[in-house]
Order: C-alpha cells, then sequence, then structure tokens
C-alpha cells in the first residue's frame, strides 16, 4: 500500500459560533435552522450535497471555493494558522 500526505494548501474558514450565524451563513451561501428561537445549525450545499455544521465546528471553503463543513477535532488534526 502507497503512502501519501496532504499537500500545504491555504484555505479560508470560519467557526460556527465565534461570529454571528448570519454572518457566516451569507459567506458561505448556507441556510440557518433554528430550533424555535435558537440557532441549531447551518446547513451548507457541498459537492456531497447539503451537510450540517453545528455550533463549535468549522466551515472551509475549499481549493475550488466549495465549501464544507469540518469537525473542530478533524480541523485541529490537519490544519494550521498562516
Amino acid at each position: 500500500m502507497a503512502r501519501f500526505r496532504k499537500k500545504p494548501v491555504e484555505i479560508e474558514a470560519r467557526r460556527v459560533g465565534l461570529e454571528g450565524w448570519n454572518s457566516i451563513a451569507n459567506w458561505c451561501g448556507g441556510e440557518i435552522v433554528l430550533d424555535g428561537k435558537k440557532f441549531s445549525c447551518i446547513l451548507i450545499k457541498t459537492l456531497e450535497g447539503k451537510m450540517r455544521a453545528d455550533d463549535g465546528d468549522w466551515i472551509i471553503r475549499g481549493v475550488k471555493g466549495e465549501y464544507y463543513p469540518c469537525k473542530p477535532e478533524i480541523f485541529e488534526q490537519t490544519y494550521e494558522a498562516v
């Protein structure tokens, strides 16, 4: 089995809950889902269909301008600040 390393690529990312939900949803073209009057999640159109970004998750804009959510523990293992 061959082994590979991810190429160093800079991405843009924003964390759900650290900024205004409306601002993040507008940035990624996402749809805010409410649980009563409280924010529940942001639904994002991805290459694989709609995906959910919960409070604390990161939303990443990929190298081709696509958006997708990423759980904080995966984000911390994969990315570092530049």
